[in-house]
């Protein structure tokens, strides 16, 4: 019999007593998603760690998001906290998406926007969706914050998302971090149908002029100029765009090769390891305002997408058919997986056509486009 009780003892004491539905559900999701990741390779390289947190953070008994317990005497430290607390930190104090936009700069070539200023119209057109879904968040129920952290999905940019929803909506994070980086993985997906919708054959098979070599004062210049206007106008928008824009200057500027390949490799993995489990440890599916998430996120994206499309056949007509309209798709930042979605579809109707180039300035137009309407967004809501 004593062995018995023990035997009871032990299996109470372990995780699948404490198990309940919901963590179960959870941890089949994290599992699906880690299949994603890995054998769908939708960008596994932050799908992974944030369906790994989520298992981690479901599976009970273990404290991993426990905060530390402090006795309220003494004020000594008498439990110390889980490790997925401390890694939230760096999320709940907006530290680390602004250092991803750090390595975002250092690994972002301005040089398509510069050769073409145009683009920044597309980069402008294609952030619509954010707005029109942030309308359509409110008529759903969701309070302006919330509505306003979700809308930013449309986007396609995950850092931009994270920072916005911990500044607006906290409580909803999880949920918008996986919807916005899924929706980035999707974009060879979700985009094409929508650019082959709105385009007509002879517009997709339109071959772009080579572009203009770019100067090497042009590309340390713009980042300068780039952060004194956007942080004058949007002071909200400086973490993101000031983070974004040093790191493309210690790529450009050729005297730091040292930091901006820090930027790039070592302190961007590190940063994207602890923030894929942190924000995957606050997910919660089981929710049924998670669904409605999903869905808006995806009407963000696809208006997003449509919009930018719409821009580049407007400019296509003023321009006399020289620019091609798929190159707006790319708009949505995402990058630079949108530009050779454009790059796709525009070789599929002229083996001719080379849009990749052309793409990524409305492309990385986009980048600095969601960090403004994430300024705007913060400015009348936070």
């Amino acid at each position: 019999m004593a062995l018995l009780d023990k035997l009871q003892t032990f299996l109470g004491s372990t995780g699948f007593a404490a198990l309940s539905w919901e963590q179960l559900v959870m941890i089949l999701i994290a599992c699906v998603l880690l299949y994603l990741g890995i054998q769908k390779k939708f960008e596994p390289l932050l799908l992974v760690p944030i369906s790994f947190g989520i298992l981690l953070a479901n599976l009970p008994l273990g404290g991993i998001m426990d905060p530390p317990v402090i006795n309220p005497v003494t004020g000594l430290t008498e439990t110390a906290g889980g490790l997925m607390y401390y890694f939230y930190q760096g999320v709940s104090f907006v530290i680390f998406p602004p250092l991803i936009f750090l390595g975002v700069g250092a690994m972002t070539d301005f040089g398509p926007l510069l050769a073409n200023p145009k683009t920044l119209l597309l980069g402008a057109a294609a952030q619509f969706g954010i707005f029109a879904t942030f309308i359509g968040a409110a008529i759903m129920g969701f309070s302006p914050a919330e509505s306003g952290a979700i809308a930013i999905i449309g986007g396609a940019d995950g850092p931009t998302a994270i920072f916005l929803a911990s500044h607006l909506a906290p409580e909803l994070l999880g949920a918008i971090a996986v919807a916005a980086y899924s929706y980035m993985a999707l974009v060879p997906v979700i985009q094409p149908p929508i650019m082959r919708a709105l385009t007509t054959k002879e517009e997709r098979a339109i071959v772009m002029e080579q572009l203009r070599p770019v100067s090497r004062t042009e590309r340390i210049l713009f980042p300068i100029i780039v952060i004194i206007i956007g942080g004058l106008l949007l002071p909200p928008a400086i973490p993101l765009l000031g983070m974004l824009m040093f790191g493309n200057l210690l790529k450009e500027c050729g005297v730091t090769d040292r930091l901006s390949k820090t930027a790039q490799n070592d302190l961007n993995n590190i940063i994207v390891i602890m923030l894929g489990l942190a924000v995957g440890a606050t997910a919660n599916f089981v929710d049924p305002r998670t669904l409605a998430i999903i869905l808006l996120g995806l009407v963000a994206f696809a208006i997003g997408t449509a919009t930018g499309v719409l821009m580049g056949k407007i400019m296509c007509k003023m321009s006399g058919g020289k620019i091609n309209p798929l190159i707006g798709s790319a708009g949505v930042s995402a990058v630079p997986m949108a530009a050779r979605v454009s790059q796709v579809v525009g070789k599929e109707e002229n083996p001719q056509n080379f849009l990749l180039m052309h793409a990524m300035g409305p492309n990385v137009a986009g980048v600095i486009g969601s960090a403004i309407a994430a300024g705007i967004l913060l400015s009348l809501l936070g």
